[in-house]
């Protein structure tokens, strides 16, 4: 929870049909979401077992590097809906060149890569006005497989997320909730942020009915805290039940996923009254989840990598 204190576009006469395709994507992938939330199953949640997928980001099983973004929630849906026993993923092309191959029947999962280009006649058009060329924004699909849909794949490929025994202290999330340097309060018995005064405020751990949902609690409010003005600085101007408000739930409630995910911590929903409020967002906006997932991955790559300067390593976050 947060307290609240021209011309037409280069290229426009020859993009129809790319945005066209542009905007039916984003409704595709947005309808999927809505679904989702509709049958109380919310993609950003995970409510496989130990024996499954485990607790972890999807990732790219030939480079091993993580999706970020929408594609974090699309690839944990396909998980949930198809029970899937991992969060790797490949192309067709990269099982082949693993010594595999994808399975005979098998459907696979549309991704997204969000890119610009700069049209022919816009390079012409700057050249000639001496002005800067104006990019077309455009999204390309993909399509993935998850390694159990793959036969022949050696088996450094098909490893697991790490699943960690939940306890009263999380080591790794103390460390981190201390390297952020945050204003962290604790007392009471409510969550928040408070954007004006920038701290947040925390009920005691034993207070929760589940000692987990400390860190689950704490990490929401550190997505709220990423959006400050001298951090990442969102619009945190929404006052409670307005759009801007659900925007800004919703961003923080995916980054406190990625981030619980990324430590081996099931996420959970906070609060499922939220999910009306998300409804109403996504369904006005279809580009708003991308949006929500991109400065979510940009939440939680702020606060992971507090931990990964604490420890003198590597960043360890979620960006592709």
């Amino acid at each position: 929870m947060r307290k609240t204190g021209k011309r037409p576009a280069p290229g426009e006469a020859g993009a129809g049909k790319s945005q066209q395709s542009r905007a039916n994507l984003y409704s595709e992938i947005t309808d999927r979401i809505i679904a989702d939330l509709e049958r109380a199953c919310v993609p950003w949640v995970k409510p496989w077992g130990p024996a499954k997928a485990g607790v972890g980001l999807p990732r790219n099983a030939a480079t091993g590097r993580g999706y970020s973004g929408i594609n974090i929630l699309i690839l944990w849906g396909a998980v949930i809906e198809r029970d899937y026993p991992s969060q790797n993923w490949l192309t067709f092309r990269q099982a082949l060149s693993l010594g595999g191959s994808v399975r005979k029947g098998e459907n696979g999962t549309t991704i997204v890569h969000a890119d610009r280009f700069i049209p022919k006649d816009e390079k012409e058009r700057a050249k000639a006005e001496h002005s800067e060329p104006q990019a077309i924004p455009f999204l390309k699909r993909f399509t993935v497989f998850n390694t159990a849909q793959c036969d022949g794949l050696p088996d450094h490929v098909h490893a697991g997320g790490r699943v960690l025994p939940e306890r009263e202290t999380v080591p790794h999330a103390e460390a981190l909730v201390q390297a952020s340097g945050a204003d962290i309060r604790i007392g009471g018995d409510r969550a928040f942020y408070m954007p004006g005064a920038d701290f947040i405020q925390l009920p005691p751990q034993p207070a929760f009915f589940e000692q987990v949902n400390f860190y689950r609690t704490c990490f929401h409010e550190l997505g709220h805290w990423t959006g400050h003005p001298t951090r990442l600085a969102r619009d945190m101007s929404g006052s409670f039940g307005s759009k801007a408000y659900a925007r800004e739930e919703l961003i923080a409630e995916i980054a406190a996923a990625f981030v619980c995910s990324t430590l081996g911590i099931e996420p959970t929903v906070r609060h499922a009254d939220y999910i009306a409020s998300w409804l109403a967002v996504l369904r006005e906006d279809n580009r708003a989840i991308f949006r929500a997932a991109s400065l979510a991955s940009k939440a939680a790559d702020f606060l992971l990598a507090f931990g990964a300067a604490a420890q003198g390593g590597a960043r360890t976050g979620i960006a592709a």
